[in-house]
């Protein structure tokens, strides 16, 4: 008896770990001039300035045609997984998918929903002269913009 709940148990266990789904957070593949903005339903095709947020729970992806949308995205639907959302947004100056909240921002581009956030990975790519700012105070910026 000992023997056969051994190995169902064993079985079982070994089933439950195959069956275990891996949620990827990586940046995903976007459908320009198709995908929608989450937010405001444009289509995104700025491929310098869009963004998405993958929820960390279940993987779920969000698009954005700007960073200002999935900032206030957040706000408006009350996203209680903000803080631990994965978000991806464009580096301004090659299109590559960077962690938005390692980059550097810049604040005076010609951005889809006109927000003016230009993400970057490297701040030696932002043009001299203009400010530098990180996250959370383009964060801050958009909030108050939206108000």
């Amino acid at each position: 008896m000992m023997k056969k709940f051994s190995l169902f148990f064993i079985i079982m266990v070994v089933f439950f770990i195959g069956c275990e789904k891996k949620v990827d957070f990586t940046a995903k593949e976007v459908h320009w001039d198709r995908d929608m903005c989450e937010r405001c339903k444009m289509v995104l095709s700025d491929r310098k300035f869009s963004a998405q947020v993958i929820n960390p729970k279940n993987g779920r992806t969000y698009f954005f045609d700007d960073i200002g949308c999935a900032i206030l995205w957040f706000q408006e639907e009350k996203i209680a997984w903000a803080n631990e959302a994965i978000i991806w947004v464009n580096d301004a100056k090659n299109g590559a998918w960077i962690d938005a909240r390692k980059a550097s921002f810049s604040t005076k581009n010609i951005t889809p929903m006109a927000y003016g956030f230009g993400a970057h990975a490297r701040r030696e790519d932002i043009v001299e002269n203009q400010e530098i700012i990180d996250f959370e105070a383009m964060r801050k910026r958009i909030i108050e913009i939206g108000k």
